[in-house]
């Protein structure tokens, strides 16, 4: 990684800082109004600095499990990856604070990832904050996981789980679930691990963050778990002394606060025996892959995330050819 972000990022951070920063210090999301324009900014923020939709093909998913959960997502497939029913793919949990955004929102990023792993790619189109509190997400994030498995019969290991702010959050929650048949793989993206921001203010006395401050941030995500003890096992992940992750890419933004929660968690993944890949990308802002005409060094993050992809399939057929 270089030393330094290139000027293009640094001069929007810098940008960001001085408007969104400010924008989200005023946005009230525990109104309906405020809570709008904060989707709206965000969906047109993404929008106008991702990637190109160019070859990407969607199909929406409303179904039942058969156990009659409700699921509602999309496949997303960049150009020239074949559609059909898929013997690999990979799973993307998208952020949002919980109440902010959608697999829509999303789509420049998994359309960018479908195209450059050569995977299929399903969204899981779960339910927003605050209508739909605590574990609400987490429990669509799991239907969504076990329809790709018992309903369409993809084997576990020749998946990969991603997942970018909350949704990684939501990601570990899933994997460290004893009942949870795990994955090839795990890809975070900023994840968002410490629901009380402790780490995030931390990480505010060294740099403060270009898009959001921490006091902001965690009114948005108690629109999703207040009305829940911040200790509860599902919010607080033990990632220590729990179920050991599968092998981990985390990438985050050196510019942002998050940065300490993934460095936490790569510490304590490693704690627990697992294989973890941190990489900080100096200057970057929250989620900068998602924003490649804001941030050049997307480009070279998102290979770095394909290489991962391709070497942790590979290692799965492998052992799989093996035994």
């Amino acid at each position: 990684m270089p030393a330094q972000g290139s000027l293009r990022s640094r001069t929007a951070a810098t940008v960001s800082g001085l408007t969104l920063r400010q924008i989200s210090a005023v946005l009230p999301p525990e109104q309906a109004w405020g809570l709008w324009l904060s989707r709206q900014i965000v969906a047109r923020i993404m929008a106008a600095f991702g990637p190109s939709l160019s070859g990407v093909r969607v199909d929406p998913v409303d179904t039942h499990l058969t156990d009659g959960r409700r699921l509602i997502g999309e496949w997303v497939r960049g150009r020239g990856v074949p559609t059909g029913a898929p013997d690999r793919a990979l799973y993307y949990v998208h952020g949002s604070g919980y109440a902010l955004c959608s697999p829509r929102t999303h789509r420049r990023l998994t359309g960018w990832l479908s195209a450059a792993t050569g995977l299929p790619v399903f969204t899981v189109d779960y339910r927003l904050a605050p209508r739909h509190r605590f574990p609400t997400a987490a429990d669509d994030v799991r239907a969504g996981w076990d329809w790709l498995i018992d309903d369409l019969g993809v084997p576990p290991g020749r998946m990969v789980i991603a997942g970018d702010s909350a949704g990684g959050h939501l990601t570990v929650d899933l994997l460290l679930q004893t009942a949870t048949a795990h994955p090839a793989a795990l890809v975070l993206l900023s994840p968002l691990i410490d629901l009380t921001f402790t780490r995030a203010r931390e990480r505010e006395l060294l740099r403060r963050d270009p898009a959001i401050r921490s006091r902001d941030a965690i009114r948005l995500v108690e629109l999703y778990c207040a009305a829940e003890q911040p200790t509860h096992p599902r919010l607080t992940l033990d990632v220590v002394t729990g179920r050991r992750l599968p092998p981990t890419l985390i990438q985050a933004g050196g510019a942002e606060m998050l940065a300490g929660d993934a460095i936490a968690l790569a510490d304590d993944i490693r704690a627990a025996g697992g294989s973890c890949e941190l990489q900080v990308w100096p200057d970057q802002v929250h989620v900068f892959q998602a924003l490649p005409r804001l941030a050049p060094e997307a480009v070279p993050a998102m290979r770095e995330i394909t290489a991962f992809v391709a070497d942790a399939l590979s290692a799965g057929d492998a052992d799989r050819a093996v035994s």
